[in-house]
């Protein structure tokens, strides 16, 4: 690597997909976005002022150029620094009546998907990172041999393990696999991110799906109603989402709010209400843009969060 001291001060290490989003309008006009649930998470991260690196190949074509020009310009690092041959996956994204995303991909030969977990912790040997994410696509339950043991030795490293379920449950061929690679990742997991969604496909509630981890948080997303908190010691934290949005879509919605959560976790160290305030901020924020475009520190941390009055 060309400056070690560089990679030294990654404090979040990422590994996940990273693809292009063709975001169709209610004309059925595709645009294409830079995206995927980690990708997205990456760059959010970094546009929030912590140091993030991404793991996964990217390919020398147009469309993985776009996506390794995007880490950049956002301030994350490319840890893989060589382009593969393979292409850039890619997702058809149609919108509801509310602008919420449903996901059609394509995923098979691609960029994102061509490395290894030998690979995965080559590169994550390079940094000092306090934090590894993951999830999405990567909980497949095909790719269960690159993810998962990566998992564990981010876990004998003493990193803390942040994994996002977004569960894509459409482009998974066997239901009961899937479910069942999805419950050992999330036996590595520190903090645990779901929406509402998420839930409804495992049948599982929020409280009785962290009971079986061994988690200590768990972040649950409501859409519009916001999101709510819950800790292993039995604490609930509500924030309620912004009203008035002019929502374009909420593709990258759940990716710009674990973002806000963990950029304020790791900066301001302890005050979790405050967190799931910017959390929620940073999703509100992107809903009122086309694809996934993560708001800064700034402007999630100048958008104020307001609570109902107690009862």
């Amino acid at each position: 690597m060309e400056n070690p001291n560089h990679y030294k001060q990654v404090q979040v290490l990422c590994a996940g997909e990273a693809l292009i989003d063709l975001v169709s309008d209610r004309f059925g006009k595709l645009t294409p976005c830079l995206g995927g649930a980690v990708y997205n998470l990456t760059r959010a991260l970094a546009l929030q002022g912590i140091k993030t690196g991404y793991l996964n190949p990217l390919s020398g074509d147009l469309y993985g150029q776009q996506l390794r020009s995007g880490l950049k310009a956002a301030g994350a690092v490319v840890l893989e620094e060589r382009s593969v041959s393979n292409v850039t996956s890619l997702a058809v994204v149609n919108l509801d009546a509310q602008g919420k995303a449903v996901y059609a991909f394509y995923r098979e030969g691609v960029a994102d998907r061509s490395t290894s977990a030998q690979q995965l912790n080559a590169l994550s040997q390079h940094v000092e990172a306090k934090l590894v994410c993951t999830g999405c696509l990567a909980l497949s339950h095909d790719d269960s041999a690159t993810y998962l043991p990566w998992l564990a030795e981010q876990k004998r490293l003493r990193r803390l393990i942040c994994i996002d379920l977004n569960v894509r449950a459409a482009v998974m061929t066997d239901a009961i696999a899937y479910k069942a690679n999805i419950d050992a990742a999330l036996m590595y997991a520190d903090i645990i991110k779901a929406s509402d969604d998420d839930l409804a496909y495992l049948q599982v509630s929020a409280a009785d799906l962290l009971a079986r981890t061994n988690a200590q948080i768990f972040l649950l997303t409501l859409g519009a109603q916001g999101a709510e908190l819950l800790t292993r010691q039995g604490g609930r934290l509500v924030s309620h989402a912004q009203q008035g949005l002019q929502v374009v879509d909420t593709v990258g919605a759940g990716d710009c709010f674990f973002a806000g959560f963990l950029a304020h976790w790791l900066k301001e160290s302890g005050d979790l209400q405050a967190a799931l305030d910017h959390a929620v901020n940073s999703a509100s924020i992107n809903v009122t843009r086309q694809g996934c475009q993560p708001p800064t520190w700034d402007e999630a941390a100048s958008l104020t969060t307001k609570q109902p009055p107690s009862p």
